[in-house]
């Protein structure tokens, strides 16, 4: 079963509900977003980091490029994808769901929730992830990068 929400529900991985209480916690003043200035790695609890990937927009065509993947999201995949353009890392990228929710966080400044089935090809033995997707804005508003996190579970043997 598929899940796409705009904020984590309370049954999402502790993990995605840990990063999303902390990207709460960098906002500058209220009605801004957090930008990549707020984000401190080494605040970051270092169980997350692994899970945890960045994403640069390129506005005017809107495209998105993968800045940094965590070694699990590496070690998952088979590949590190840093410095790519997702749709080139993903084909099926720019006809999938999960493209109008890295649209909705880049132009409305939106938070994005996955759960279930992923179009990308998992190893075997995965059976689905978690994905949560988080505006960044250097100036408050405009959305130039987001911060994300994966958690892929296994299949129950």
């Amino acid at each position: 079963m598929e899940e796409f929400a705009t904020l984590p529900p309370p049954t999402a991985d502790a993990r995605l509900q840990l990063l999303y209480r902390h990207w709460l916690g960098l906002h500058p003043a209220p009605g801004l977003l957090p930008g990549r200035q707020h984000l401190d790695p080494t605040a970051l609890p270092t169980a997350l980091l692994p899970f945890l990937w960045l994403v640069d927009i390129q506005r005017a065509p809107l495209r998105f490029r993968y800045r940094l993947l965590g070694t699990e999201h590496v070690r998952v995949l088979g590949r590190d994808h840093t410095g790519h353009w997702i749709d080139e890392a993903h084909p099926e990228f720019l006809g999938s769901a999960a493209y109008g929710q890295f649209v909705a966080a880049a132009e409305r400044g939106e938070v994005g929730y996955r759960s279930g089935h992923t179009g990308i090809i998992l190893p075997k033995d995965y059976r689905s992830m978690e994905r949560l997707i988080l505006p960044l804005a250097r100036d408050g508003r405009t959305v130039d990068m987001l911060l994300a996190i994966s958690v892929y579970h296994k299949a129950v043997a």
